[in-house]
């Protein structure tokens, strides 16, 4: 199950949300979002477990709950939505 962790400290790394998460069961994988260019935490990031049952009781225990200071939102990810696609440029073939 794929879980969304939001309002996280700017400081939490992706060892941190591994290490919270890791008592409830096994992860597959834990990544905090990132702006590409500065590299900076966007606050949020997703953790992956491959056992619901698990993934269930980290979501009701850990969901407001507090991570250095702020209050987590903790819940199931939801599929992301199809974006449009843009239209190329029209450049003039010479």
């Amino acid at each position: 199950m794929r879980i969304y962790v939001g309002n996280l400290p700017y400081s939490v790394t992706d060892e941190d949300l591994r290490q919270t998460f890791l008592a409830f069961g096994n992860l597959a994988n834990a990544e905090v979002v990132k702006d590409k260019f500065s590299g900076q935490s966007k606050g949020f990031g997703f953790v992956d477990m491959p056992n619901s049952s698990e993934a269930e009781a980290a979501i009701q225990a850990l969901h407001d709950q507090p991570l250095k200071g702020r209050k987590l939102t903790v819940n199931e990810a939801r599929p992301r939505p199809e974006r449009p696609s843009r239209p190329k440029p029209y450049r003039q073939q010479p």
